[in-house]
């Protein structure tokens, strides 16, 4: 029994060795590029959202983080062509909000498939 066990922790040594090797993200040259574009882009949010904003847009990344990250994306797209005068308000931030969703809205559609089926009682010929 002691046996299987040193031969499981073996395997699952050098399976997580494989996943380690092939999985990119274990790179600490993208580690770092990505922690240095996260705080770049931490410090443009700061730059250009209100307090009040920033907490809003934080709680919504917990909730929906696709969607926060698509305003977030948004607002770094306006900053950067010079479209934002001040600081956005949390007003703001929710009418930004209201825009990203309306572009991003899925909308589902039902369609019914009714199959007609020859059956008996269709045809009441008594």
């Amino acid at each position: 029994m002691a046996r299987f066990g040193q031969l499981a922790g073996k395997v699952s040594e050098q399976g997580l060795i494989e996943i380690l090797e092939k999985d990119p993200s274990s790179d600490p040259s993208q580690q770092e590029a990505k922690q240095r574009e996260a705080e770049i882009r931490n410090t443009i949010l700061a730059q250009v959202l209100d307090q009040a904003a920033r907490a809003r847009l934080s709680n919504l990344a917990l909730v929906k983080p696709d969607k926060a990250k698509a305003v977030e994306n948004y607002l770094i797209q306006m900053a950067r062509f010079g479209q934002l005068a001040g600081k956005v308000s949390e007003q703001g931030l929710i009418e930004i909000l209201e825009k990203v969703s309306q572009q991003t809205e899925k909308k589902t559609t039902v369609k019914f498939n009714r199959r007609k089926v020859l059956d008996s009682d269709e045809e009441d010929d008594y």
